[in-house]
């Protein structure tokens, strides 16, 4: 049953990441026509072709890799200085400028003259680059979103979910009392476990955040109202100072950190609980942040991705994960003994993930990515206003053909750390059980 719930949720994934790739290139073959660019091929997949139809004039198909997509448009690079399309040159990087700049006009037919892509205007061409990676970026706020604001996430509340025995310093690798311990604060007071803590020294509380606050300020007495079978009580405490876990600006502990504090010495409860439209829009606000430091942080996860896939490191909790180790996170959702709703929004919000990553990847200015396109259009825009305005000669269409050696190398670079991630998910995959 495990290998079947496995497969399944490996399965649901699938069909999300071909929908998303799917959006990605939609975005740009629609404006790519609403611009009047010829588009001959729009393709989910790489590899054999599985299934494909012709209408109008673009192809549309399904290949037998879902690892991508793509669409083609006529005339991505204009023609060399000389007007010619299709040249050789004995020098190798040279080569590479001229097949990139043969492969933009391979399908030129007659007519297509007035429907290239270079000879479109740079914010157009702009727009057809961005398209693709901001349909993830939508998809990506309308799962988050939706599914932040009905189904909600796991919340601490001020309910007790039980009460600590004894005062053990936080940052001691113990969780056993001893007898030289003193009893925590909380037992000593008479708090139980159901019991729903509704006031701290006579000011309501309705959040685990705010009480976390109040109890870390206070050392020494203190009145707790707590609600037990549908009455108020005070009880009366006497709050310990303690080394506790640091939280940062946004309420969040800090791995590894300590800090001295008010201690009362019980666990919180916690419940999934819908956000509101403001409070959906922080979090989100706080992912693309999130992953906006990931997309940087990424050459210093490799020496770790190295240990865990070559040797018997660790597979870090944020470790950069592909298509294939989300894919097995996804089957091990389904293998979760939770309710059916906590997997299917579990999912979503790997889905969801998955295309903000896809949307910020695109967005760095580096060909092959759509990035990289966008930032010759904008540089061409920038160098004609330039000589406008020093009453210079139009410059011409930014030659992006001349970066393909370096679009090779970004290229090999990604396809090279594509493949350490791919080895680290199989042989050490990140685990959410």
């Amino acid at each position: 049953m495990t290998i079947l719930l496995t497969v399944l949720g490996i399965a649901i994934f699938a069909v999300g990441l071909l929908f998303s790739i799917a959006l990605h290139e939609l975005g740009h073959l629609s404006t790519a026509k609403l611009f009047g660019i010829r588009v001959p091929q729009y393709m989910v997949g790489f590899g054999p072709t599985l299934w494909s139809r012709k209408k109008g004039d673009t192809e549309y198909g399904l290949k037998a890799i879902p690892l991508g997509g793509f669409i083609r448009m006529i005339g991505m690079f204009p023609p060399g200085a000389d007007g010619r399309i299709e040249a050789r040159s004995t020098s190798p990087w040279r080569s590479m400028i001229e097949d990139a700049r043969s492969a933009a006009f391979e399908e030129l037919q007659e007519g297509d003259e007035t429907k290239l892509f270079y000879t479109r205007k740079p914010w157009k061409r702009v727009i057809v680059m961005f398209a693709g990676p901001f349909m993830n970026l939508v998809l990506a706020v309308v799962i988050f979103m939706g599914v932040a604001m009905s189904f909600g996430f796991q919340t601490q509340t001020t309910e007790v979910a039980g009460v600590q025995k004894c005062v053990i310093s936080q940052d001691v690798a113990r969780e056993k009392c001893e007898a030289s311990d003193p009893v925590s604060p909380a037992r000593a007071a008479g708090l139980k476990e159901g019991d729903k803590i509704v006031a701290f020294n006579g000011q309501r509380v309705d959040d685990w955040s705010a009480l976390s606050g109040l109890i870390r300020e206070t050392i020494g007495p203190a009145t707790i109202t707590v609600e037990r079978d549908g009455k108020e009580q005070v009880l009366q405490a006497t709050l310990a100072k303690n080394m506790v876990a640091q939280k940062n600006s946004d309420g969040e502990v800090v791995p590894d950190k300590f800090v001295p504090a008010g201690y009362l010495g019980f666990a919180a409860a916690t419940e999934i609980v819908p956000l509101s439209f403001g409070d959906s829009v922080d979090r989100m606000g706080d992912m693309i942040v999130t992953g906006v430091e990931s997309i940087v942080a990424l050459p210093s996860k490799i020496p770790d991705l190295w240990n865990a896939a070559f040797s018997d490191g660790d597979r870090k909790d944020d470790s950069p994960v592909g298509v294939v180790g989300a894919a097995r996170i996804g089957g091990e959702v389904m293998t979760l003994d939770v309710p059916t709703q906590n997997q299917m929004a579990m999912m979503l919000f790997l889905l969801a993930g998955f295309n903000l990553s896809l949307f910020l990847f695109n967005m760095l200015p580096l060909l092959p990515l759509d990035g990289g396109h966008m930032a010759g259009a904008l540089w061409e825009s920038a160098r004609r206003k330039l000589a406008r305005l020093f009453k210079r000669p139009d410059p011409g269409p930014f030659d992006v053909a001349k970066l393909m050696p370096v679009a090779y190398v970004v290229a090999g670079v990604f396809i090279c750390f594509t493949l350490l991630v791919l080895i680290a998910d199989v042989v050490n995959p990140v685990k959410i059980s």
